[in-house]
């Protein structure tokens, strides 16, 4: 072979191999990048460590009665405005915002912590953030309105608006669950545990969320509603138009946050609005656009309560 046809043979080589290197590379390219499910990987690490959202409800409650004789034993962190709380507030309690009770938290001295608010609605939101924390914690039932007629805000929040409400119905059937989709969030953490510190802080910067009893009743279907009642409750006092029951499924275990839809907002409703704060601030943390009841059935139909209905304050001894 000349050299002349040598160098055409060579020539036609290389061009081959960049062209085969060409191809591989864009192929390469081409592939997708692999992206990790957030949700997936906080949810999973909550149901591993004790965090599901029937875990969180296990005892999560302390009467003023019980609070009173044994006060001592915990770390009582005071939600309230700090004008309310020097008007008066219970003996050894620190008064802090929901925003930083976390932090404030970490004073506790390995004591389990008991959150309290007005009426016990916040003080949900709170308890939520604490245990998706590591903390031992609880809430005063009814709030500082259980402690002492003074600072009672439960008794002017009692209604009986729903009862002969157009959208209050007792021979309608809650509607039938179907599967949503679930929302998705961003984040900045990567890791299981961030992800959800992440995820908390969120939910303790935007407060308390809540929503009126009298606009749910006028504008239902303005809500994705989930009633959270035993059946037989439903079917003895009716329930909101338009209504879902999810109760027993509504666990990261049993995958029931799917009847729940994502793009819309979701209005828990139960007895007091105490439950239902708790059930809102765990969705705001699953990236849900979630909103409590505020006052629960005691705001609709009080007088017809033959349970969980708010009576009277207590007259236990405050400090200021």
């Amino acid at each position: 072979m000349n050299t002349k046809n040598l160098y055409k043979l060579m020539a036609v080589l290389f061009a081959s191999i960049i062209i085969v290197s060409t191809g591989c590379k864009k192929d390469k390219d081409d592939d997708p990048t692999p992206t990790t499910d957030y949700v997936k990987e906080m949810t999973d690490y909550m149901a591993a460590n004790g965090m599901d959202l029937n875990e969180i409800m296990t005892t999560w409650t302390i009467t003023a009665a019980a609070l009173d004789t044994t006060k001592e034993n915990f770390y009582i962190i005071d939600l309230r405005a700090e004008v309310d709380y020097n008007l008066g507030h219970i003996p050894g309690a620190v008064n802090t915002t929901l925003a930083n009770v976390v932090n404030q938290a970490a004073s506790n001295g390995g004591k389990p912590i008991v959150v309290v608010c007005y009426t016990g609605q916040t003080a949900a939101h709170g308890h939520v953030a604490l245990k998706l924390s590591g903390f031992d914690s609880k809430i005063l039932m009814w709030g500082m309105s259980s402690w002492n007629v003074d600072f009672d805000k439960w008794t002017a929040n009692v209604s009986d608006m729903g009862t002969g409400n157009s959208n209050w119905s007792t021979t309608n059937t809650l509607e039938t669950n179907v599967t949503f989709t679930k929302p998705t969030f961003t984040t900045t953490a990567t890791t299981g545990q961030a992800i959800l510190a992440e995820r908390v802080e969120a939910m303790l910067e935007g407060g308390f969320k809540g929503v009126n009893a009298a606009d749910v009743l006028a504008t239902p279907t303005n809500y994705f509603i989930n009633n959270y009642w035993a059946l037989t409750d439903v079917e003895h006092y009716g329930h909101i138009k338009g209504a879902y029951r999810i109760k027993e499924d509504l666990t990261l275990a049993a995958d029931g946050f799917k009847y729940l839809d994502g793009a819309s907002t979701v209005v828990t409703y139960c007895w007091t609005g105490q439950t239902s704060s708790l059930i809102t601030a765990y969705l705001t943390v699953l990236g849900y656009d979630a909103v409590s009841l505020k006052f629960g059935a005691n705001g609709m139909i009080h007088s017809t309560l033959e349970s969980h209905n708010w009576t009277s304050s207590g007259s236990f001894v405050y400090e200021n």
